[in-house]
């Protein structure tokens, strides 16, 4: 029993990266009050380009410098059209997840002449970091140690971001500018600047995303393999209000809930029903939300 413990802790940590990493982005344009649903594309092309670049240079590297090209790429569209040009943020965001979705698809079977998924001997995954005092610690160290390097980055980051958003001048300005922006405008400071970095750092993020799903979580890229955890992280984001620690913490949550229907598979119990528990979760909380809101 400690065994499937160990094993299903260990597997929610390593799902909830991705989550995490996306909705830490996200979060940046929630406080800039801008509603970027465009998580979803961004991971989806980074997890893309992160495959095409390690494969074609021979190191993860450059999968990741290409992701996250691809991220600002995608952030720059969002930007343009949501921000300069006025266009509704969710037309946007959707538009930017189908050009994503279709571009994959079309350049997987362009580029590798396959479909479905590019499964190669030859990219070369992200390094995994061991612990070495955690290691010997019963139970701690099974959990912690052997993950990809931007699980720890994951973690770390909800704490950067604690600072970034609540002790930094660029912080402050990024909540008011969402809170108050004629109070921002009125100072002489650049919303639309702001808005524009808030869409950066989402893109940065949800590209770091789509590298840990092609390159740690698993070392391919298959079609739609982002497989809606972008809007899970949406969901984390609007529930938490934003807040950085507590969305690493509600997306272990989801990880674990993730890894939970993996583990249920064992006993008898449908696919079907275990690979829903993570969205009808994410269903439950919105309407939490929705209920709180409506309470206050």
């Amino acid at each position: 029993m400690g065994a499937i413990v160990v094993q299903l802790l260990h597997a929610a940590l390593s799902s909830a990266t991705p989550i995490a990493l996306a909705a830490f982005g996200g979060m940046f344009s929630y406080h800039a009050n801008v509603f970027n649903i465009a998580m979803e594309g961004m991971m989806l092309m980074g997890a893309y380009y992160a495959v095409y670049g390690a494969y074609r240079f021979g190191h993860w590297l450059y999968g990741m410098l290409f992701a996250l090209l691809s991220g600002l790429v995608l952030a720059g569209i969002f930007s343009l059209f949501a921000i300069a040009l006025k266009v509704d943020e969710f037309i946007t965001g959707i538009g930017i997840n189908m050009l994503a979705l279709g571009w994959t698809t079309y350049s997987l079977r362009a580029t590798f002449q396959v479909k479905g998924a590019f499964i190669s001997q030859t990219i070369p995954p992200i390094p995994k970091v061991r612990l070495p005092v955690i290691e010997k610690i019963p139970f701690l160290g099974a959990v912690l140690s052997s993950h990809p390097f931007l699980v720890f980055v994951a973690v770390l980051a909800a704490f950067v971001c604690h600072l970034v958003l609540y002790r930094t001048r660029f912080g402050l300005r990024l909540r008011a500018t969402g809170e108050e922006p004629a109070a921002v405008a009125s100072v002489g400071l650049n919303i639309g600047r702001l808005k524009l970095w808030s869409a950066v750092l989402c893109g940065i993020f949800s590209a770091l995303a789509g590298v840990y799903l092609s390159l740690g979580y698993v070392t391919l890229f298959s079609e739609n393999m982002s497989n809606g955890r972008g809007w899970i992280s949406l969901a984390i984001i609007i529930l938490v209000r934003g807040r950085p620690v507590p969305i690493l913490l509600m997306s272990f949550a989801f990880g674990l809930l993730e890894n939970l229907g993996l583990l249920l598979q064992r006993y008898a119990v449908p696919p079907q029903f275990t690979a829903m528990l993570p969205y009808l979760a994410t269903l439950f909380v919105l309407y939490s939300y929705a209920r709180r809101l409506k309470i206050s």
